[in-house]
């Protein structure tokens, strides 16, 4: 099962760069979280974080309950354990088989007999649909199954949270739509917790159970998917609408004065009603742990959708 990461007033700078300076938010145990926001912003740099690769400036990080800025390295290290990490470019080994690249983490860091590792491989392998490519090289495959043998070697310690950095990066959109079916059939299977860095609005529409959104060196908003969806804040509106007028600009932020401007002429199609499109679930013969059901309700239309919609 997924553990919790609870985020209280994370500040991060590199010098006189400031990152963030106040983030907070919580993960909720086995479910699946989008981090969106403009290039820059610190998305992965908060990744690390997480992970205790880097130490904030301020503020804490508790995992299952344990505030890893406070943890001595060898606590961290238990506490890592928990974590699977799948990269933006999916960090293979280029001179290894793909059983060797996910098969990586169990011989670093356990000693198991290679008969054990052998099932280990193969059961991953054929989750995330890698059956009969495990003896070829990253270079021989696309990109898509080398992302898809990342997830797996992300998932070879069974970690209890999923950390995926842009794992839509460079794919067309069909095998977008493969990856992000992918990690919700994973999520249901194993019920650990998922945390994604995206720009793919499609996939933050219909993936996650809940989004949040970095900019301006603050988080604007993270919470329920349709919260988010159905914001009228103008940055979020921009962010999700793929348009020019609104508070990001090509060197993230415009002139105040501009943005008024550019906000004043969208005050109509601001006010229209949206609607979320629906949640992507779990494939045919998945079972669905019971949290589903009560995301189910807790994502339901408002009665305001409700009425818009009849």
């Amino acid at each position: 099962m997924g553990a919790e990461i609870r985020v209280e007033g994370l500040a991060k700078s590199f010098g006189r760069q400031v990152v963030w300076r106040d983030v907070s938010l919580t993960l909720p145990a086995g479910e699946i979280s989008v981090l969106l926001g403009p290039s820059g912003t610190g998305k992965s740099v908060f990744l690390k974080t997480l992970v205790g690769l880097l130490k904030p400036d301020r503020g804490s990080v508790s995992v299952a309950g344990r505030d890893i800025t406070r943890l001595r390295e060898h606590e961290l290290y238990d506490v890592r354990r928990m974590f699977g990490v799948m990269f933006q470019d999916g960090a293979l080994f280029g001179s290894m088989s793909l059983f060797d690249n996910i098969a990586f983490p169990v011989r670093e860091h356990t000693h198991k007999s290679e008969a054990e590792i052998r099932r280990m491989v193969m059961e991953k392998v054929d989750m995330v649909g890698l059956l009969g490519a495990e003896e070829k090289l990253p270079g021989e495959i696309s990109g898509g199954m080398r992302k898809r043998a990342g997830l797996a070697r992300a998932l070879m310690m069974d970690p209890q949270i999923v950390l995926c950095d842009e794992p839509d990066s460079g794919l067309d959109p069909v095998r977008v739509a493969y990856i992000s079916q992918l990690i919700v059939d994973l999520n249901a299977r194993t019920g650990a917790t998922f945390l994604i860095v995206t720009h793919d609005i499609a996939s933050a529409r219909t993936v996650p159970d809940n989004i949040g959104l970095l900019f301006r060196r603050e988080l604007v908003l993270f919470g329920p998917r349709e919260q988010l969806l159905t914001s009228d804040e103008a940055v979020v509106r921009q962010f999700l609408d793929g348009r020019t007028e609104g508070p990001i600009g090509m060197a993230e932020e415009k002139d105040a004065a501009l943005v008024e401007e550019e906000l004043a002429r969208l005050t109509d199609a601001s006010s229209e009603v949206r609607t979320p499109p629906p949640r992507l679930l779990p494939g045919p013969g998945i079972t669905r742990p019971p949290r589903w059901e009560e995301i189910a309700r807790r994502q339901a239309p408002s009665p305001a959708h409700q009425e818009a919609d009849a």
